[in-house]
């Protein structure tokens, strides 16, 4: 299913691209961005924004902050999520916490999901 264009979304992404967290820009300049399979910042999918995709690996990468653990955004989250899922996308989700701590290991499973989201796209 073709993402359907937002132009109030992209503007406000564009917006986000540019003030983004430490975690994403670490994400994104330290591994994403040369990475060999190609991922956008900040991808408008529906009414959400991604912070991450790859429309070869079918994939959104979400980094959440600390505001993501309260009852209320666990469950806006899973909501959108599902929603996400319905363009065919999966979404692997990491706190700044692990990308802080443990870079390494994010990129390592991001590397692993990549690589079986294209080898089940090639069969």
């Amino acid at each position: 299913m073709p993402l359907p264009y937002n132009r109030e979304k992209t503007i406000f992404a564009r917006k986000l691209r540019n003030n983004a967290t430490k975690q994403e820009n670490h994400l994104w300049y330290d591994f994403l961005r040369t990475y060999p399979i190609k991922f956008e910042r900040q991808k408008v999918i529906g009414e959400y924004i991604a912070d991450f995709y790859s429309y070869s690996a079918h994939l959104v990468i979400e980094l959440d902050g600390s505001q993501h653990y309260t009852d209320e955004n666990i469950k806006y989250d899973s909501m959108r999520t599902k929603m996400i899922e319905k363009y065919d996308l999966d979404v692997v989700r990491f706190s700044n916490n692990d990308v802080d701590k443990s870079f390494e290991g994010v990129c390592k499973r991001i590397d692993l999901v990549v690589k079986q989201k294209i080898k089940q796209y090639k069969n």
